[in-house]
């Protein structure tokens, strides 16, 4: 390989520093201004919202220049020391190096994670600094695939919370690795066997917000989902009451309003399509319209079945797995969940329908 000589002039391989410093300069500012224009996350629904999404932004205004002034770099680079015509057997003169320059982005990359480092944990400290304010206890467990949340011994499938009451969460798992999230309210932990982790969180936001795990923990992981339900303090005390005394419509998987029919009875088929129970988002069934394939085909599955069987199929998923399919990927808990009224009208919609009655 030959290299250069010192004589050989090739102007169009000097580099002007000032143009790089421009355009990255103009390239990070549009850069900023568009990461802090979008919408990242959804309306702030708590305490802990604000200081996380600012922090977020200072990590795109830190972040965006960093990333832009490393490619303007490359991509000069590329476009104005590639090789030209003639100059295939030349090589650059060899450089020692430039210590300034090699201090210079070592130190400022150092002071600018060092900076970003101590911003970040003091934001944790604060967000996770125990209020003044007793704060209510929810224990929250997961399982493949669903919440389950306690207010003391009573269980809901549906979180309820008073607005602007601190709730400390103890999260738990029954099975594998789950992360429990509310997006408005920013804060997520994982759920980890064996293990009570706890946060803290004060919704300030009236309205349901959804819930869903964030950690990939098995077929069902999609359809592990829910909703957060924001009130008055009086409205809490009431569906809380309510719950205790069992009077609360409840459903398995993900929580909402339970379809009734007229006269308070059950609606088998609005129970099986209702998105407080899920079922039609994880099997197909022709009658209803429902097209999932995380579960059988019910048509197929239950077609002769009797209505002991099919009701076992319902509060005991793992008794017998459909070929093809692996156990725990059925919610466990509708059992505990629904009440017996509820059940008793699914089985008779699901017998009749695929004529196992």
């Amino acid at each position: 390989m030959a290299y250069a000589p010192d004589n050989v002039d090739r102007p169009h391989a000097r580099a002007d520093w000032r143009q790089m410093v421009a355009i990255g300069v103009v390239v990070s500012i549009i850069g900023i201004a568009a990461g802090l224009l979008i919408d990242w996350f959804p309306l702030q629904a708590s305490k802990q919202a604000k200081p996380i999404d600012t922090l977020w932004d200072v990590l795109l205004i830190a972040s965006i220049p960093v990333f832009v002034m490393v490619e303007t770099v490359v991509l000069f680079s590329v476009w104005k020391f590639r090789m030209r015509p003639g100059e295939e057997l030349l090589d650059g003169p060899p450089i020692h190096g430039n210590t300034r320059l090699e201090i210079i982005w070592t130190a400022i990359p150092a002071i600018l994670l060092v900076g970003l480092c101590t911003y970040a944990f003091l934001v944790l400290e604060d967000i996770e600094q125990a209020p003044a304010q007793p704060a209510m206890n929810v224990r929250v467990v997961g399982q493949q695939f669903a919440w389950t949340f306690y207010y003391g011994n009573t269980a809901s499938p549906q979180l309820h919370l008073p607005i602007n009451q601190p709730v400390k969460f103890t999260l738990q798992s029954r099975d594998v690795l789950h992360d429990f999230w509310v997006p408005a309210f920013r804060v997520k932990k994982d759920a980890v066997p064996g293990i009570d982790v706890t946060y803290r969180v004060t919704p300030d936001r009236a309205g349901v917000f959804p819930i869903v795990c964030a950690e990939l923990c098995g077929l069902g992981h999609a359809v592990m989902r829910a909703n957060a339900t924001v009130q008055s303090k009086a409205e809490f005390d009431k569906w809380l009451a309510a719950l205790r005394s069992g009077r609360t419509n409840t459903a398995g998987g993900q929580p909402s309003a339970t379809p009734q029919a007229g006269g308070g009875t059950a609606d088998g088929k609005a129970l099986f399509t209702s998105s407080s129970t899920g079922c039609s988002g994880c099997h197909t069934l022709a009658d209803a319209g429902a097209t999932g394939t995380v579960g059988p085909d019910l048509g197929k599955a239950l077609k002769g079945k009797d209505p002991a069987f099919i009701k076992q199929s319902i509060v005991d998923p793992n008794a017998v797995i459909a070929n093809g399919y692996t156990a725990n990927i059925m919610p466990p808990n509708f059992g505990q969940t629904l009440k017996p009224a509820q059940i008793d009208a699914l089985v008779k919609y699901l017998s009749d329908v695929t004529k196992g009655g």
